[in-house]
């Protein structure tokens, strides 16, 4: 049977306004250039935009997101999710809404949470997102993908997994007790991650602009290129995934900055 194809875009950091850079870095133009990348490759079945699509929250910015995403994929459904810089009031606002929240594709069960606290940097998930996953994973034994934006585990850099999800516990002790659980994944850090716990793959994914520096104590900017990442989700829960990048590309970029 026909596995799904589904690829993982996240962090855009869109502004509501065409051209504005963000640490010297048009987050359009590299937008553009990872969709146009997907593009040459196996065509996704859906694509997932873990949050941080947005970086000042306006409006506007959701519906130029959602107008660039049309332009490359008219027909493909894209899932998206809220990071810390975004504000689901206006993610709802747009003319042609994504899915949200729960969706069934191909034999998968893909869950979308919102980790975020308003007005801050870090993760928590409330009890009404913990019920809102206990209830998807209840309802279908189906093989299970859980989406959120910050990340669940520390991924090695003292600075970003300040701001991991603090009730992570609360989060396993759900996922824990469902088998049908085989991954689990995130964007927030701008980096490629992966790992394993209790036999469920972990994954973190490339910013669609600039990266993080991997295994630092303090915020650095990574020389790395944008990316995307790819699953091959097999119906018996087997899952093959691989990162993609933009590759002969130059872009202008404050490598020096010390925050964003």
């Amino acid at each position: 049977m026909k596995p799904l194809r589904l690829t993982q875009i996240t962090d855009c950091h869109l502004s509501s306004t065409e051209g504005e850079l963000m640490l010297g870095l048009d987050t359009e133009q590299s937008l553009r250039d990872v969709l146009n990348l997907i593009q040459t490759g196996p065509q996704p079945d859906i694509i997932v935009a873990s949050g941080d699509i947005s970086n000042d929250a306006g409006k506007a910015s959701y519906e130029r997101f959602v107008t660039i995403y049309n332009e490359v994929f008219p027909t493909t459904p894209l899932a998206w999710l809220p990071g810390n810089h975004d504000l689901p009031s206006n993610m709802d606002a747009v003319s042609r809404r994504p899915i949200e929240r729960q969706h069934t594709i191909h034999g998968w069960n893909l869950i979308f949470l919102d980790s975020r606290i308003p007005r801050e940097e870090g993760g928590n998930l409330p009890q009404a997102e913990l019920d809102h996953l206990e209830t998807c994973l209840s309802a279908s034994p189906l093989p299970a993908m859980v989406f959120l934006h910050h990340q669940p585990v520390p991924v090695g850099s003292k600075w970003i997994d300040s701001y991991i999800v603090n009730n992570a516990d609360a989060f396993f002790d759900v996922t824990d007790k469902h088998t049908h659980v085989k991954s689990i994944v995130w964007g927030h850090v701008h980096q490629d991650f992966h790992s394993t716990r209790n036999a469920v793959d972990l994954y973190a994914t490339p910013s669609t602009c600039f990266q993080f520096a991997p295994k630092t104590e303090d915020f650095r900017l990574d020389s790395t290129m944008p990316g995307y990442r790819s699953f091959i989700m097999h119906r018996d829960g087997r899952i093959e995934s691989s990162v993609e990048r933009i590759a002969d590309q130059s872009y202008t970029i404050d490598y020096a900055a010390t925050g964003y």
